[in-house]
């Protein structure tokens, strides 16, 4: 089945008060863990894999959050690569980039889109 063929959906993650300001937490979402950020006091949300691939370790939810230029990054708290948080490009080694998902606050909550995740998964098998 295409990935086209799947509904958007949603997973609920926490509520938006749960995370504080400039800060992310972890959360597994179809048995991935994703780092999921609160960029200022607003509802402004992102979400992108937790693993960070420079030190083989599951910690990007840790990292510090700021800003590159025009860009909302996270440094990684191990070796301090920054990864684009709108797109989880890896500023230092782009070869080592994280997937970047849909995130939004709706009714209080913080939700990550779980279709994403599905089609990745679905990818992995064909190959």
């Amino acid at each position: 089945m295409s990935p086209a063929h799947y509904p958007e959906t949603w997973t609920a993650i926490c509520t938006l008060r749960d995370i504080v300001p400039n800060t992310g937490v972890c959360a597994l979402v179809d048995d991935r863990q994703v780092a999921v950020f609160r960029i200022g006091r607003g509802e402004e949300v992102y979400a992108i894999d937790n693993f960070d691939p420079n030190s083989q370790a599951a910690v990007l939810s840790r990292g510090l959050v700021g800003s590159l230029g025009e860009r909302v990054v996270v440094a990684s708290p191990i070796y301090k690569q920054h990864f684009d948080l709108s797109t989880g490009e890896c500023l230092e080694a782009p070869d080592h980039s994280v997937s970047a998902y849909p995130a939004r606050v709706y009714d209080g909550k913080v939700w990550v889109a779980a279709s994403v995740l599905r089609r990745e998964a679905e990818e992995e098998l064909a190959a």
